[in-house]
């Protein structure tokens, strides 16, 4: 393509030369050559880059990677409503899509998206939240007294110093989660039954060991030691936990839950113990 231009310009202006005109033609040629090269070099590398996003207010009517079955493309769209949607049977191909290229920002709860991050080299979370929310733990109306124990237990563990240290072994900045500590029940009070739903890494999740883990699970048993009782954990599809829970079948239920008004008129919910809402994943 420039040697095509190039010849065509070089030759019209040979044709036109006067008669000695060699250094003429040679100083016009050069200079022709190198305004091409540099429009060439510009727009190649215009159409290398894509324009790097450091903020929201960049993300309206980019493309956004988001799980299917999820409610965050309407979260987006409640503050982005020209964005654009590509939807991804987990939140991990979701984060891949945007790593590779194939969509600009991907948009999903804010813990699991800084730990798939935070075992991906090239991928960060914009500082700004699209939306933010607090999580909770849930228990049957009638069981006020449960409700109260999960209270004092997240604000013991806050005061001690337990719950920073939660937020560093299972929210790293960079790799993997740590493992799970160890916690000693004696359980002379019965069995505490606690629903979740273990595909919510780093909250709710099955380890390597086929163990399901996870900050929620730590914080359950530490509501278990307080009560003296032993802890049975139930796993469960998400949408299943309330259902669940209002019918009996478990005593507690956490597994990353958005505390709403709409779940609140059914379950009773402890005070919330992580503020998080659906972020945004970015290229760096």
């Amino acid at each position: 393509m420039l040697y095509f231009v190039s010849e065509r310009f070089a030759n019209a202006l040979w044709a036109g030369r006067p008669e000695n005109g060699e250094e003429i033609f040679l100083k016009k040629a050069a200079t022709i050559v190198c305004v091409l090269m540099a429009a060439l070099t510009v727009l190649l590398t215009g159409c290398g880059e894509k324009e790097k996003i450091t903020g929201l207010a960049q993300l309206e009517g980019k493309v956004f990677a988001v799980p299917t079955g999820t409610a965050a493309d309407q979260l987006v769209m409640t503050k982005f409503p020209k964005a654009k949607f590509q939807y991804y049977n987990s939140v991990l191909d979701a984060c891949l899509a945007v790593k590779s290229g194939k969509a600009d920002v991907a948009a999903y709860d804010k813990p699991i998206l800084k730990n798939i991050a935070a075992k991906n080299s090239g991928l960060g979370l914009l500082p700004e939240m699209i939306t933010t929310d607090n999580y909770g733990f849930a228990v049957h109306p009638d069981k006020k007294e449960l409700k109260i124990a999960m209270d004092e237990v997240i604000a013991e563990l806050k005061k001690d110093g337990t719950y920073d240290a939660m937020l560093k072994r299972w929210l790293p900045d960079k790799g993997a989660p740590a493992g799970m500590p160890s916690i000693a029940l004696a359980g002379k009070k019965g069995t505490l039954r606690f629903g979740t739903s273990a595909v919510t890494e780093p909250f709710s999740f099955v380890d390597a060991s086929q163990k399901i883990v996870g900050f929620d699970i730590e914080l359950a048993m530490y509501i278990a030691r307080k009560l003296d009782m032993q802890l049975e954990i139930v796993n469960m599809d998400f949408a299943g936990m309330i259902p669940a829970l209002k019918a009996g079948k478990v005593d507690m239920i956490g597994a990353c839950i958005t505390i709403t008004d709409e779940r609140a008129r059914s379950v009773l919910f402890s005070q919330p113990y992580y503020t998080g809402g659906i972020a945004a994943l970015v290229r760096q």
